[in-house]
Order: C-alpha cells, then sequence, then structure tokens
C-alpha cells in the first residue's frame, strides 16, 4: 500500500458501521488505519495485522494500543506524544477514533489535491 491509498473516511458513516456491526468495524477500522500509518511511515516493522489480532487477547492488548500510537507519532502533523495516545486508548477510545481518523483524512486530502496538480 503506498501512500496514495490513504482513504477518507466519513466520520457519521463510521458511527453508523458501529452501530450496526455491534462494535466489530472497530477491529477493521484498526486494522486498516495501521496499515494506512504504516505506510506513510514507511514503518517495515510495524505489524498491522499482528496487532489486531492481540487487540482480543487481555492484557496483551494494551501493547497494541501502544504500538499503535508510537506508529501515529511518527507520522501525526502535530507530533501527538505517544503517551498521551495510549492513555487515551484506556481512558477514552473513541478519542482516539477521532484523532486518528481526522489526521488521515487531512492526509488523505492533501494527497488527493497534490496528484490533482
Amino acid at each position: 500500500m503506498s501512500a496514495l491509498q490513504i482513504k477518507e473516511r466519513n466520520m457519521w458513516v463510521q458511527i453508523l458501521l458501529m452501530i450496526v456491526t455491534f462494535g466489530l468495524y472497530a477491529f477493521y477500522w484498526f486494522y486498516q488505519t495501521a496499515t494506512e500509518l504504516k505506510s506513510v511511515a514507511s514503518d517495515q516493522e510495524a505489524s498491522p495485522g499482528l496487532w489486531t489480532v492481540f487487540l482480543f487477547i487481555p492484557f496483551v492488548h494494551l501493547y497494541s494500543w501502544y504500538k499503535y500510537s508510537e506508529l501515529f507519532e511518527k507520522t501525526s502533523s502535530e507530533k501527538l506524544n505517544r503517551w498521551i495516545l495510549f492513555l487515551l486508548w484506556i481512558v477514552l477510545a473513541p478519542a482516539v477514533w477521532f484523532l486518528v481518523q481526522t489526521e488521515l483524512n487531512k492526509k488523505a486530502k492533501s494527497v488527493a489535491l497534490a496528484s490533482s496538480n
């Protein structure tokens, strides 16, 4: 996946998908966005598939959240600290979803504008 394949996702549609799938969409979203972040960061060590599997294992899911936060810190334009994002995962996971998706939507728009020029 190249950086040109960052998908812009509608927040309202995602809320609807979360409701309709009884939260299962969250796992799909986690995997897809981790894959996009890996591409943007050019991080060959990142393993979105394994991290997604780890989400189903108690306490090991914390490792997934930390690694995701670390990857997001590398790609974030605002350089949000990984520890803050990690704590948000624990305390208020929807805030992480909003922050990450907003950042990816910005990147998707900038890529689309750059490719159209």
